[in-house]
Parts: structure tokens; C-alpha cells; sequence
């Protein structure tokens, strides 16, 4: 289709003026790798969950060498929800954008007092949509995730034996917004945007462009949000520059808030100003890597999504050079002034 231009969005944040150089710039972008699902590609009519219980266990996200546990039930209570078992008398945490207290390097999650928190929570909550499981009751041990070798292949792997179960009782609704709309930085050039779908598709498309100051540079990325297209950004690791992974090893200790103690050379994708540090994943034929934007897409902006009503959603959305702050406000923009509604 036709790149939408400026004057066809709603601004939610910015102005025109702002938005039509950033989506120039995705336009002129090369497109590293489109992946298409058939337009007959519908929801499901009812809520899913998993069939039986599972779990992973991993090494801490913001710890050094300590282990962490999620442990997934099957629920036929909508949407996700997170138990901290270590802390008996607090209440679940909701997996929804009302619950986010925190957003800058990643989706804190917070109900009630501070403590009650689930940190990087979007390595978790992005296989909601990712993986097409609705209803999901998580409990942990800790508000420090694992993070694992593979990306969240773990998490792939427990819910695949877990198997999928329909929820009769929990009617699915699939949204979009009722008009385009658009959310710009000017002072970053980075963008989002949501168009409504057209002749009854219920697709999820994805167009989402990076464009780093390190070896990762400039990757593009459009994809049909299936479950099998899900899983392929599943083996995209956290990316760091070098820089920051200096920080994470000498100011860590002293500040553990800033970036985790848990990172490691296996675990996250370090980049140079011209190499990377270590080996990447997901590159194409001619070699060039793009680890980076799978986990863009898959791990952060789709978890963003998935903070969303429970439901499915459809329509093309547009990430140009954002991050989770960006996704918080720009979809938290969407419900306070009660954009979305039901696709026809």
C-alpha cells in the first residue's frame, strides 16, 4: 500500500510538521525483511489459555548468580496477571499499561506499594500476543526476571508442552483504532503511528525500522504478527553498547537500578562503534544481522502491546526509532482519549 503521509494522522503527541520528516525516513529506509501472513488470517472467537501448568527457571535479570523462577497457570480470568509469591499479602499485578510505574530502560510493572513490582517485564508479557495466549496467571519468586542464554525461546518452549486450551466462557474481541494516528519526538525524529485496517483484515502487520549509532545501525522490519513469525524474534537477545556494558560490570554493583548485574556475554548482543563484541543471531544471507530489530519488534514493541485490553488487534503500526517510554505514552495516549474500538 501506498506510505500514509502526515495529514492522514491524528497527533497524539508532536505535530505534523515533525511526524512527516520521521515517516520519510522509515519510507526511505531498505526493508531487510518482510514476512506476510494470508489475508484470510482471522482470531480466534474465544480467549485462550495455557492447558496445564509450566515453568522456567533462569539466572537473575539485575543479580549475579542468582536464580529466578516463573511459574505459568492456566486462567479463564482475562488478560495476564503476575503473583509475587514471596510477598503473600500483596495483590496481583495486572499486566496492562495502568500498572506500568516505569518505563525509561524497560516495563516496570507496580500494584499497590513499591515493592509489589515485576521488573523487564516485556520479555515476558510480549508472548501474550506473540504466542496468541490471552488469559495467564504468572507467578514468581521475585521481581527480578530470569534472563536467559536463548532470548525467551524458554518461555516458547514451557508453553508449547504446556499446549493451548480454549477459554468457552471468555468471548475474544479484536480492536483497532478508529482513526490513524501518530505520536512523534521531534528532538529524537522517532515515531509511532497506528492505521485502522481495511476490507475486513484482522491482521497485525508490523513495519518497525532501527537506527543505531553502533554496529547495529540501520535494520527494517515488517512483519504479520503470527505465532510462528513471533517465535523467530524469540531468539533475539537484549542489546547493549559497549559502553553500557562497561556500566553494567563496574557501576552495577553500586547501582543495580541503572543497568543489571546479570548481563553476560551469551545473554545480551554487545555492539561496537563498528563490530560487535560478541557473535550476533538472525543474520541474513549476506551476513548482516538483525537481532536488533527482532527484539524491537517482538520483545518490546509487541510486549507494549500486549499491555493493551485483553483481545486481539489489528491495523499497521509504524516504529520508527522508538523505545518503551515511546510505546507507554504513545498507547496509554490511545485509551485516555478512548480510541479504539471493534474491527467490522
Amino acid at each position: 500500500m501506498p506510505f500514509p503521509a502526515a495529514q492522514s494522522f491524528r497527533m497524539l503527541h508532536g505535530d505534523r510538521t515533525a511526524l512527516q520528516p520521521a515517516l520519510d525516513a522509515l519510507a526511505r529506509q531498505d526493508i531487510d525483511l518482510r514476512l506476510e501472513a494470508s489475508p484470510e488470517t482471522k482470531p480466534p472467537v474465544c480467549a485462550t489459555t495455557i492447558a496445564k501448568p509450566a515453568s522456567v527457571t533462569g539466572p537473575a535479570t539485575y543479580s549475579r548468580g542468582k536464580r529466578r523462577t516463573l511459574r505459568f497457570l492456566p486462567s479463564e480470568m482475562p488478560g495476564w496477571r503476575f503473583r509475587r509469591i514471596d510477598l503473600p499479602d500483596a495483590p496481583a499485578i495486572p499486566a496492562e499499561l495502568a500498572s506500568v510505574c516505569e518505563s525509561s530502560r524497560a516495563i516496570v510493572l507496580q500494584k499497590g506499594t513499591a515493592e509489589n513490582r515485576i521488573r523487564m517485564s516485556e520479555h515476558i508479557v510480549c508472548h501474550r500476543l506473540g504466542l496468541g495466549v490471552d488469559n495467564l496467571l504468572i507467578e514468581t519468586d521475585s521481581d527480578d526476571p530470569p534472563l536467559f542464554d536463548s532470548g525467551s525461546m524458554e518461555i516458547v518452549e514451557a508453553f508449547r508442552l504446556a499446549g493451548v486450551a480454549d477459554v468457552d466462557s471468555c468471548p475474544l474481541t479484536c480492536r483497532t483504532v478508529k482513526a490513524p494516528v501518530a505520536y512523534v519526538n521531534p528532538e529524537r525524529g522517532s515515531m509511532l503511528a497506528w492505521l485502522p485496517p481495511s476490507g475486513g483484515d484482522q491482521r497485525l502487520h508490523l513495519d518497525v525500522g532501527i537506527d543505531f549509532p553502533t554496529s547495529i545501525g540501520r535494520q527494517r522490519l515488517q512483519i504479520d504478527l503470527t505465532p510462528g513469525v513471533f517465535e523467530n524474534g524469540c531468539h533475539a537477545r537484549t542489546n547493549c553498547s559497549v559502553k553500557e556494558w562497561r556500566l553494567a560490570h563496574w557501576l552495577g554493583w553500586l547501582m543495580p537500578r541503572y543497568r543489571n548485574l546479570g548481563y553476560t556475554r551469551e545473554n545480551i548482543l554487545i555492539a561496537g562503534k563498528q563490530t560487535y563484541e560478541n557473535a550476533p543471531r538472525l543474520c541474513l544471507d549476506n551476513g548482516k544481522s538483525l537481532e536488533a530489530v527482532w527484539h524491537r519488534t517482538c520483545m518490546d514493541f509487541v510486549a507494549a502491546l500486549s499491555l493493551l485490553p485483553p483481545g486481539r488487534f489489528a491495523g499497521t503500526l509504524f516504529s520508527y526509532k522508538a523505545g518503551h517510554a515511546m510505546d507507554v505514552e504513545f498507547l496509554s495516549a490511545i485509551l485516555r482519549n478512548d480510541l479504539l474500538t471493534t474491527t467490522k
